[in-house]
């Protein structure tokens, strides 16, 4: 899809693109909270999209990867994660960075679009594995803005980092606000 397309569509469903650009750096990790709806991921790819960023990938539960829509997830930048298996995601992803000269993955930390409790945290250890920011991007349902934040470099120390996701996220509403994952 094309950056004119994507701009278009977003512009005719109302909702506009706020922030940083997915262009301005080679190498990030993106984080998408809350993720309460699988409008999500159409308007993930709409911001790609229309920031013209082909190295964005992203992560899907390996069932969306079967027939009949496997070829189209795989074609719009998927990979597959079983997620009843003990694999080292992490390390997987990491040697994608190492391979690549542009490359960024996005992830649902809440690893569902029900309610969430926690956070899976295999984010903050990929960025520290790869030597690569995090970049936290919110579809905020509430006034319609895809909101990109600065990229912002992980100190080592998740619990020290926290608050800096807490204040990017507490004020964004996903599409059902009940399942919206809650900073403590």
């Amino acid at each position: 899809m094309g950056s004119l397309l994507a701009k278009f569509i977003l512009r005719l469903v109302n909702w506009k693109i706020v922030g940083w650009n997915l262009n301005e750096l080679d190498k990030y990790v993106i984080i998408e909270i809350p993720h309460t709806s699988n409008w999500d991921f159409p308007l993930g790819i709409l911001l790609r999209a229309a920031q013209k960023a082909p190295h964005v990938y992203f992560v899907g539960k390996k069932s969306l990867f079967k027939w009949p829509f496997g070829y189209i997830f795989k074609a719009l930048g998927g990979y597959p994660v079983d997620r009843k298996k003990s694999q080292n995601f992490v390390d997987s992803i990491t040697e994608l960075y190492q391979k690549e000269d542009r490359f960024a993955i996005c992830l649902a930390p809440e690893g569902t679009r029900s309610k969430a409790e926690k956070l899976k945290t295999g984010f903050y250890y990929l960025a520290m594995n790869a030597k690569v920011p995090i970049v936290m991007v919110s579809f905020d349902y509430s006034r319609k803005q895809i909101v990109v934040a600065e990229p912002f470099d992980p100190s080592g120390d998740y619990k020290q980092d926290v608050p800096i996701m807490k204040n990017f996220f507490s004020d964004k509403v996903g599409k059902r606000p009940e399942d919206g994952f809650t900073f403590q």
